[in-house]
C-alpha cells in the first residue's frame, strides 16, 4: 500500500516534526478506530518484527499548511491514496469535518486536498477533518471512514503588545541606584512552541539616563542616584518590546510609563524673613488673631507639617501659638489683656520644626528655623475701670431715705485721664431703691427698704467719661439689706383643734409652733401664753414646750357639742428680738364626737348626720329649674309680640302689588297702567270678622254730610286715596285683636299735598321754572325733541 504524499516546504517540514518523535523511518497511518498512530509495513528486517499490528486498506500522515499564504493558486495540502484504488475510476474520494468544502478541498479522483482561502494560525490552530474511498457508483464504502489533522503552520505576523499600558507608577526621591520602579509586559499572539515569533526582549527608548529595563523581564530600574523631586517630579519613558529575541526583521510594539517621585522629608521647614513686626490696638479681645507667620518648605503633604513654638520673650503667658492645619501658618493668639499704659511692645522668639522627620536624611541638616517677631501695643480711647469691679455693701432696713451705704470708684485707665461721671443702670433698680452721686459715686437709699421683700440688691454702675460719653465701664454692686425686728411672730399654719366630747382633763389637744419673718443672727426664740381674756379660763390651758413649741390641753373633761360645739382661744406669742415683738393668734377648738380610738366622727352645733342630696346635686336640679322659667316666659313674650294682620289678603294683593314696566308711564293722566275702578269699589269688600260697632271719631279730609257717605265711583282720584286710607285707619283703630303699637302700612299713592309735588315729567312744562332750556337745540339732530318740548315757551300748547 501506499501513504499521502506532500512536495516542497510541505514535505520537508512535515518529515521534521515527524521523524524525531517516532525513531524511525517510513510514513505512520491512523488507526480509524483506536485513534493510534501505526507503522506501515516494509520489507526490510526491523527489530520492532515481532510486535502486532492491525494491517489498515489506507493510510496517510498529519498534514501542515502555512499560515497567511498569499498565492493566486489553491494551497496544496497534501494527498489521500488508497490501494483499493486501482487508478481505474471506480474509487471515489469523500472529505468531511471542520472547513470541508469550504476552506478544504479534495479531487474526488486523485485525492488531492488544497486550501482555497488564507488560514490564520492565531484564529485557529488546526483543523479536524474526516476522509473515506466510497465505490462510484454505487457509493458503498470501501474504505472505513477515518480522521486526520491539518495543522496550521505559525509565522511571525503579530507584533508584541502591552495589554496594561500605558502605565504609571511612583518612585520615592532620593533613592539609590537600581531602585525597582516597576515592571511592564507584552505578549505575542504567534507560537510560542514554534522558532522566535513570540520570544520578546525590551528595551528603553526615551527616558535615558535617568532609568534602565531589564530587556528579559521588561522591569524598570533607576539609573541615576538622589533624584531630587523638588528639581523634576515627573518623567515619561517609552519602552519597546521585540519579538525574534530583537534581531532584524522581528515586529515590535511599544508603550509609555509615567513614573512620578513621591515626596520624602528632606527639606526643611525656612522663614521667609528672620524679623516679622506686627501692630495691635490694646483693645483686642482675648483669644484674637495677633498675627500670622509662614515658613516655606519645599516638600508636601504630612512632610510639610510643621509645629511652632514660642522659645522665649519678654511677655511670659501673653501670647501663644498654634499650627493652622490647612495652610501650616502659625498662629499667634492673645491670652492675656493688654495695656499700652502698661507696656507698649513685646519681642518673641519663634521656632518652627518638622513634626515628621526622617532619619535617612538627618544628615541634610536640622530640620527647624527661628525667626523674631515683634509685636507693637497700639494706644486707644479705652472706657473707665472700676478700681475694684465686684463692691459689697450692707444698710439696715430702717436706713431713712438718703443714707449713705457706700462709694465706688472708677478711673480712665487712659494717659488723658478725663473726668467721670456715675450713674445706675435701672434695669437693675426698676423700682428706683437707690441713687447715685454721678460726681462722687456715692450710693445712698432713695426709697425705704423692706428686707423681707427684697434682701439683696444687684446694681450696675455706669462710669461714664466726661469728654466722650460713649466710653462707658461697668461695675457691680452687692447691696446686703441687713435685718431688723419689724415683724412679729405668728401661729406657722392654721391650725384645726378636734376636741372630744369625751377627752379627759390635762389631755394635750393640741401643739402649735410659730414662724417670724425675720432673721436674728442668734436665731428665733418664741414665748407662748394665753392672753389676758382667756389666762383664767376653765376650759383650757397653753405650757410652753421652750423649744419654740407650745401644747394646748383640757383643764376639764365632759364636754357638750350641744352646749358649746366651738371655744376661741386667744394665744400670745413674742419673740426674744429687741425691741421684742408679739401678736395674739386665736385658736379655734371644735367639740366632736369620736370613737373609743379618739377619731372624729362628726362636728358642730347639730349632733345628727345630714342626709339626702349632696349640694352638686341640689344646684343642678335649681340650674334646670332656672331654665326651664326662662324659656316659658321666652315663649310668652314672643306669642304677645305677633303681628296680626289688618287688613284682607285680598286688600293686601289690590293695594301691594307692584307692577313694573320698563318704559315711562303717563303720571296721574295715565289710567291705562292701573285699574282705577278696582280701587274705586274697595268699599263692597268687607271683612265679616272686623267689629263695626264702635265708630270712633275720626276726621277726614273730605266733609260730606252725615247722612249718608257718597260712593267712591262719585269721588275725584285724590279723594279716592284718602277716603281709602282714613277707612283702614279706623278699621285698625276699632279691631280689638290688632296689636297695641303702631303699625306702618305702605300704600304706592302721591297725594297732591306731597311736599315734592308730582314726580311726572308730562306735567314739568306746566310749573313756573325758571330754568331755560334753549340750549337744547344747538345739541343736535338727537336731542331736537327735547329742544322742541322744553326750548320754546309755546310748548305748553302741547299739552293743552
Amino acid at each position: 500500500m501506499t501513504g499521502w504524499r506532500c512536495s516542497g516546504i510541505c514535505r520537508a517540514l512535515a518529515l521534521l516534526a515527524l521523524l524525531f518523535p517516532l525513531r524511525e523511518r517510513g510514513c505512520w497511518g491512523l488507526n480509524p478506530s483506536s485513534g493510534d498512530l501505526e507503522k506501515s509495513p516494509r520489507s526490510d528486517p526491523d527489530p520492532w518484527e515481532g510486535l502486532h499490528r492491525n494491517k489498515r486498506s489506507w493510510v496517510w500522515n498529519q498534514f501542515f499548511v502555512l499560515e497567511e499564504y498569499t498565492g493566486n493558486e489553491p494551497l496544496y495540502v497534501g494527498k489521500l491514496h488508497s490501494d483499493v484504488d486501482k487508478g481505474d475510476g471506480k474509487v471515489k474520494y469523500v472529505l468531511s469535518g471542520e472547513g470541508a468544502t469550504s476552506i478544504f478541498t479534495i479531487d474526488e479522483n486523485t485525492g488531492d486536498i488544497h486550501a482555497t482561502k488564507r488560514l490564520d494560525r492565531e484564529a485557529q490552530a488546526y483543523y479536524t477533518l474526516q476522509a473515506q474511498a466510497v465505490d462510484r457508483l454505487t457509493n458503498i464504502p470501501v474504505e472505513p471512514r477515518s480522521e486526520f489533522v491539518v495543522k496550521v503552520q505559525d509565522i511571525n505576523d503579530n507584533e508584541p503588545k502591552f495589554l496594561d499600558g500605558p502605565y504609571l507608577a511612583g518612585v520615592p526621591e532620593m533613592s539609590p541606584l537600581g531602585t525597582m520602579v516597576v515592571q511592564v509586559a507584552a505578549t505575542d499572539a504567534d507560537d510560542p512552541t514554534y522558532g522566535n515569533s513570540a520570544r520578546v526582549v525590551y528595551s528603553i527608548i526615551h527616558g535615558q539616563p535617568y532609568f534602565s529595563v531589564e530587556p528579559k523581564t521588561g522591569v524598570i530600574r533607576t539609573a541615576l542616584p538622589n533624584m531630587d523631586r523638588e528639581t523634576r517630579d515627573q518623567y515619561v519613558l517609552v519602552i519597546q518590546a521585540k519579538d525574534m529575541v530583537g534581531q532584524m526583521g522581528g515586529l515590535s510594539g511599544t508603550t509609555s510609563v509615567t513614573v512620578t517621585l513621591t515626596d520624602v522629608n528632606d527639606n526643611p521647614p525656612r522663614f521667609t524673613h528672620k524679623n516679622y513686626q506686627y501692630t495691635v490696638p490694646e483693645s483686642l479681645p482675648l483669644q484674637s488673631v495677633v498675627a500670622r507667620i509662614k515658613a516655606a518648605d519645599a516638600d508636601i503633604g504630612s512632610n510639610a507639617e510643621m509645629d511652632f513654638r514660642i522659645m522665649d520673650g519678654d511677655g511670659p503667658g501673653m501670647f501663644n501659638i498654634t499650627t493652622d492645619e490647612e495652610t501650616q501658618d502659625g498662629i499667634i493668639i492673645l491670652l492675656k489683656p493688654l495695656d499700652f499704659e502698661t507696656k507698649s511692645s513685646f519681642s518673641l522668639r519663634i521656632e518652627a520644626t518638622n513634626r515628621n522627620i526622617d532619619s535617612n536624611f538627618l544628615s541634610l541638616g536640622p530640620f527647624s528655623d527661628t525667626t523674631s517677631v515683634k509685636v507693637t501695643v497700639e494706644d486707644v480711647n479705652e472706657p473707665p475701670v472700676f478700681s475694684s469691679p465686684l463692691s459689697k455693701m450692707v444698710v439696715s432696713e430702717d436706713a431713712r431715705v438718703g443714707t449713705s451705704i457706700g462709694r465706688v470708684s472708677a478711673h480712665d485707665p487712659d494717659n488723658s485721664n478725663n473726668g467721670i461721671r456715675y450713674s445706675i443702670d435701672r434695669n437693675t433698680d426698676l423700682e428706683r431703691f437707690f441713687n447715685v452721686d454721678a460726681m462722687s459715686g456715692v450710693i445712698s437709699t432713695a426709697k425705704s427698704l423692706d428686707r423681707e421683700a427684697n434682701s439683696v440688691h444687684n446694681l450696675t454702675i455706669f462710669a461714664m467719661e466726661s469728654q466722650d460719653p460713649t466710653q462707658i465701664g461697668k461695675g457691680i454692686s452687692l447691696i446686703t439689706v441687713s435685718d431688723i425686728n419689724d415683724n412679729a411672730p405668728v401661729f406657722a399654719i392654721d391650725y384645726e383643734t378636734l376636741l372630744c366630747e369625751n377627752a379627759l382633763p390635762g389631755q394635750v389637744i393640741q401643739t402649735i409652733s410659730a414662724v417670724d419673718k425675720d432673721e436674728p443672727l442668734s436665731g428665733h426664740r418664741f414665748y407662748f401664753a394665753l392672753a389676758a381674756p382667756a389666762a383664767g379660763n376653765l376650759n383650757f390651758t397653753l405650757r410652753d414646750n421652750k423649744d419654740n413649741t407650745a401644747s394646748v390641753l383640757t383643764k376639764r373633761g365632759g364636754f357638750r357639742r350641744r352646749e358649746q360645739p366651738v371655744y376661741r382661744l386667744p394665744v400670745l406669742i413674742v419673740d426674744s428680738g429687741s425691741p421684742a415683738l408679739s401678736s395674739t393668734n386665736t385658736l379655734s377648738v371644735r367639740v366632736c364626737d369620736c370613737d373609743s380610738d379618739g377619731v372624729a366622727l362628726s362636728c358642730g352645733a347639730v349632733a345628727y348626720t345630714a342626709t339626702g342630696l349632696s349640694t352638686g346635686a341640689l344646684l343642678a336640679i335649681l340650674g334646670c329649674i332656672m331654665t326651664l322659667l326662662v324659656m316659658v316666659l321666652l315663649i310668652v313674650t314672643m306669642r304677645r309680640r305677633r303681628k296680626e294682620p289688618l287688613i284682607l289678603e285680598e286688600e293686601r294683593d289690590i293695594r301691594e302689588n307692584i307692577v313694573r314696566y320698563d318704559d315711562e308711564g303717563g303720571g296721574e293722566e295715565d289710567t291705562e297702567a292701573f285699574d282705577m275702578v278696582t280701587l274705586r269699589n274697595l268699599n263692597v269688600i268687607r271683612d265679616p270678622n272686623v267689629r263695626r260697632d264702635v265708630t270712633p271719631d275720626t276726621p277726614t279730609f273730605f266733609h260730606y254730610p252725615s247722612t249718608s257717605r257718597p260712593s267712591y265711583k262719585s269721588l275725584p282720584d285724590n279723594v279716592v286715596f284718602r277716603e281709602f286710607i282714613w277707612e283702614r285707619l279706623k278699621d285698625a283703630d276699632v279691631d280689638p285683636s290688632a296689636p297695641p303699637y303702631d303699625s306702618l302700612q305702605t300704600y304706592a299713592f302721591e297725594g297732591s299735598g306731597s311736599v315734592a309735588e308730582s314726580l311726572s315729567s308730562l306735567e314739568s312744562l306746566s310749573t313756573d321754572s325758571d330754568q331755560n332750556y334753549d340750549y337744547l337745540s344747538n345739541w343736535g339732530p338727537r336731542f331736537k325733541k327735547l329742544a322742541d318740548l322744553y326750548g320754546n315757551s309755546d310748548g305748553t300748547s302741547v299739552f293743552s
